[in-house]
């Protein structure tokens, strides 16, 4: 009893302080939490106004069914700093793990469902300007490519607006940072989903320079598998698997490969020296330490943690 009182007292106070600061959300509690955690406050850095929510809730959600009532003149840029989560605006559903980036709209429905305790940071953008940059009239919605160029800057970018207490600056580098987010938008999307028109008039190291590519663009995703990439590609898991062997090697060593080298190039980023070794794993999906500290070993002859000391102190 005493606890469902805790909860209803921390759920509304929750609530409260999601309204003054993120809008009109919604929210319900997790069934298979006894104690409700719900946290949301707000930080600047050089001039840029930012949110942290952490919370266990069930389900967080914008019913925008008057969108004349919505805070039409932001959206933001959520990173994902802890756990993972479902997010779902204008008929699309993006998962975040630790360390990816999303867009999120102000205007229009949009829910957000938690696994177990997640902790986002978000960056309020005006909606004006990314309007200008972003493609569609549509939400602006989408997940943030962590492998093209502009992709990976805004992930540089937000990082070290989350983990750096130090950045200061005044309204001009705010102006400046702002600018620089906005124009990197469009051109960081991901965009594994869009397939060329004519798949089926590509071979060989055409092919397989496109799916991996593909591979590339999905290595966050724990469930990437042999079998999830033929569905996506239209192809038989058989011509899938020959396309490696064709120059000695297999598509599960090549994901494999490519995550540990998106590891490798994180624990050796001084803007991640904040995170730790499994958070950067399962950021590039894996989802054992154990296995990954394993397979690291193996292929560049060092732990992960030697690794990364030795790398940053040259």
């Amino acid at each position: 009893m005493h606890t469902q009182q805790s909860n209803r007292q921390g759920l509304e106070r929750w609530t409260t302080a999601m309204q003054q600061i993120c809008g009109r959300f919604e929210t319900e509690l997790a069934s298979n939490h006894s104690l409700f955690i719900g946290e949301v406050s707000t930080f600047s850095r050089a001039g840029l106004p930012l949110a942290n929510l952490r919370t266990n809730a069930g389900n967080i959600r914008r019913l925008g069914e008057n969108p004349t009532l919505d805070d039409d003149q932001h959206c933001f840029l959520v990173s994902q700093r802890a756990g993972h989560s479902t997010v779902s605006q204008g008929g699309m559903q993006v998962s975040l793990a630790p360390g990816e980036l999303l867009l999120m709209d102000s205007v229009g429905r949009c829910e957000i469902t938690p696994s177990g305790l997640i902790e986002h940071v978000s960056l309020a953008l005006s909606r004006e300007q990314v309007r200008k940059y972003v493609q569609g009239s549509g939400p602006m919605f989408g997940k943030i490519s962590s492998t093209n160029a502009c992709g990976r800057m805004l992930h540089v970018l937000m990082d070290q607006l989350c983990k750096d207490g130090n950045v200061s600056g005044d309204g001009a580098q705010g102006d400046a940072l702002q600018t620089a987010f906005v124009a990197l938008l469009e051109p960081g999307f991901e965009r594994h989903g869009e397939t060329p028109g004519n798949l089926g008039a590509l071979s060989g190291a055409n092919l397989r320079g496109y799916v991996q590519q593909v591979i590339d663009e999905s290595l966050s995703q724990p469930g990437l598998t042999p079998s999830s990439l033929a569905g996506r590609l239209n192809i038989s898991v058989r011509h899938l698997y020959r396309l490696f062997e064709e120059e000695g090697d297999s598509v599960c060593r090549y994901i494999q490969r490519a995550r540990l080298k998106r590891s490798a190039d994180d624990l050796a980023n001084p803007f991640f020296k904040g995170e730790s070794i499994t958070s950067i794993a399962y950021k590039w999906g894996f989802t054992d330490s154990a296995h990954f500290s394993r397979s690291f070993k193996k292929q560049f002859e060092r732990s992960p943690k030697d690794y990364r000391a030795q790398v940053t102190a040259r």
